[in-house]
């Protein structure tokens, strides 16, 4: 017989809430009923989190959507919604990420012994396990210190693509002229790394770091830094990494500093050399190792392809903007 709680839970089922709270207030100082109360309110957690994580990946793919598409109605994106919650919860059930099985070890009073599902699944042994539950502690630090005035300076830096390219549009061209590059082309990268201005990397003080191309720092770099896990692409995967990232004081100083990098940097030069034909430069760029996406370079030319861009450059043009 089936006995996991979250097995025919619904994400539109309130009462499972509810439920939480009286498991919780029933199991008294039975320590069966406190670990059964305690791994169900883990699994909620593990669903909310892959929730959290389900909405930054849709999140991240926005800049390179089009408005136009019949597949970026209000409609679709609210079934697509409803779809990943839906989802979260089903592979919280069958414990897909083992946070939850994590959450439990940790808070358990009767943890000795305790052997985690995702241990059973894929045959690692207890050290892998304190191994994981070690990068949990430090990625729940990280997130502790970040101050939420961080997340809503990012939020509200630019309103929308049009005050994002606006904003950009007169430092880029000043930028761009020093290699003979069509601004629009770095309006479009800086679209890409940042979400349109709506993802810049915050400082530890919240402030921007006006990190337009996501340029990590090295030791050689004398400014400021910012830190944030970024997606890097190890042999075709994904893989979660914290990294350091320059910060400047305006838009302008990293408008110039892209230059300086790619002028700065050997590996760049063949790329500089084909500025003139945006396309070979950006693919030129990928294939120095700008970035690790394997369709880093086709993701820009898709947002330089798109109207509304090419209508808000137009716009620009006519109104004379330097």
């Amino acid at each position: 017989m089936n006995t996991n709680p979250l097995d025919k839970q619904n994400f539109f089922d309130l009462s499972d809430l509810n439920s939480l709270r009286k498991d919780a207030l029933k199991s008294g100082g039975d320590p069966n009923a406190s670990d059964a109360a305690l791994k169900k309110a883990a699994q909620q957690f593990e669903s909310i989190f892959t929730q959290m994580l389900m909405k930054s990946m849709r999140k991240a793919n926005e800049a390179m959507e089009d408005k136009n598409s019949p597949f970026n109605s209000s409609g679709v994106k609210f079934f697509e919604e409803m779809h990943d919650q839906q989802l979260s919860m089903d592979l919280s059930s069958k414990g897909s990420l083992g946070l939850a099985d994590l959450i439990v070890q940790q808070l358990s009073p009767n943890a000795t012994g305790y052997t985690p599902a995702s241990i059973i699944r894929t045959g690692a042994n207890i050290e892998s396990d304190k191994r994981a539950t070690g990068q949990l502690n430090d990625i729940a630090a990280n997130v502790a210190v970040t101050k939420p005035e961080a997340i809503e300076n990012q939020k509200n830096t630019f309103t929308d693509p049009e005050s994002f390219v606006s904003s950009m549009w007169e430092h880029a061209k000043t930028a761009a002229q020093k290699i003979g590059l069509n601004p629009a082309v770095m309006v479009a990268q800086a679209a890409l790394e940042t979400g349109w201005g709506k993802h810049i990397i915050a400082k530890a003080d919240g402030s921007s770091s006006n990190n337009l191309f996501n340029i990590k720092s090295s030791k050689a770099w004398q400014g400021e830094s910012a830190k944030k896990m970024t997606l890097e692409f190890e042999e075709g995967m994904p893989v979660k990494k914290q990294a350091n990232f320059r910060a400047y004081d305006t838009i302008k100083d990293s408008m110039n500093d892209y230059v300086n990098f790619l002028q700065g940097n050997p590996r760049y030069q063949e790329a500089l050399q084909k500025v003139a034909q945006p396309e070979q430069f950006l693919n030129a760029l990928q294939d120095a190792g700008y970035a690790t996406d394997p369709q880093y370079a086709q993701k820009i030319k898709n947002v330089l392809q798109r109207s509304d861009l090419k209508e808000m450059l137009t716009s620009l043009v006519r109104q004379g903007v330097n």
